[in-house]
């Protein structure tokens, strides 16, 4: 499961980006042709060349050709359900603390972009165990992830169906070091999270809407054995150097979704009770009983 590295071959992922930034992959076999509207580049070109060369089309417009990264490959895989953006999978990669030789366990895989992350950090000696419910994203998510690993991942268990309460393919009671949880409702499996996660392990969820970001973080805070939530989003902009004229793009990849993690306590302990100041909109109904209906 390395990198590939050094001369193109037959088989290697390639990427293609012409002068105007419009990039196209294709995987190199002997004899074919790839077809753009700008003229035909033969797959032989490319095969035996080191990455970072350029070559031609037909119609004369250069292409400059590199391996695609993995967030090149998740951006433009083929998709059931939508793909968990590089700039948050990659903050779940980190905020998670997903390490070589981890015990993960995902639900759900979707289109498969998170799994390759999740597979990429643990490697071989780790194991990820994914659940997906619909079987025709389970499909997707292992032809995409077998297309980009190049064969079946051996740290990969991919399971169609819902996350049980337990047993997770064979993993005991508090035999996960993390668990990723990509669902509508995950805070109806924070118990799950509890048991399935080691002391000190990581639960992080990734929602979408502000509605599902209160209730993952009230289930947290009422369950009592995890620690205390943490909730961010990434906005992504990039920004346009020429020279002296810098200025942030007119584009950016905004709201995607809201992340929360939570540590895992030990068992027995429940978390202590929050010493900040609660904020007008937490208060309780019954407190807000007394005001009239013209506000006084």
């Amino acid at each position: 499961m390395t990198q590939p590295r050094g001369p193109f071959a037959v088989g290697d992922q390639v990427q293609l980006t012409d002068p105007k930034g419009r990039q196209h992959r294709l995987v190199l076999a002997p004899g074919k042709s790839f077809h753009t509207h700008r003229g035909a580049l033969q797959h032989d070109e490319l095969i035996g060349q080191p990455e970072g060369s350029l070559v031609t089309s037909a119609g004369g417009t250069p292409y400059i050709a590199l391996r695609p990264l993995l967030a090149d490959y998740t951006v433009s895989m083929s998709r059931g359900a939508a793909v968990v953006y590089p700039k948050d999978a990659a903050l779940i990669v980190g905020m998670a603390d997903i390490f070589p030789g981890a015990t993960v366990v995902e639900a759900g895989a979707g289109s498969g972009a998170l799994s390759c992350w999740l597979l990429r950090a643990v490697g071989e000696e780790g194991l990820l165990v994914s659940y997906e419910r619909r079987p025709d994203f389970a499909q997707i998510a292992r032809a995409n992830v077998d297309q980009y690993f190049g064969a079946p991942h051996p740290a990969w268990r991919l399971v169609t169906g819902d996350l049980p309460g337990g047993p997770w393919e064979g993993l005991a009671r508090g035999a996960a070091d993390r668990m990723i949880l990509d669902m509508l409702a995950p805070w109806e499996q924070v118990e799950t999270a509890a048991a399935a996660l080691v002391p000190g392990g990581v639960l992080c969820c990734y929602v979408a809407t502000t509605t599902q970001l209160a209730r993952v973080v009230t289930a947290l805070r009422e369950h009592g054995n995890f620690a205390e939530p943490a909730a961010s989003e990434t906005l992504q902009r990039g920004w346009h150097v020429d020279g002296l004229a810098v200025r942030p793009e007119h584009r950016m990849v905004g709201h995607t979704g809201f992340l929360v993690s939570a540590r895992r306590l030990a068992d027995g302990v429940q978390a202590p009770p929050r010493r900040r100041r609660p904020s007008t909109g937490a208060q309780a109904a019954d407190d807000l009983a007394g005001l009239s209906g013209d506000g006084q």
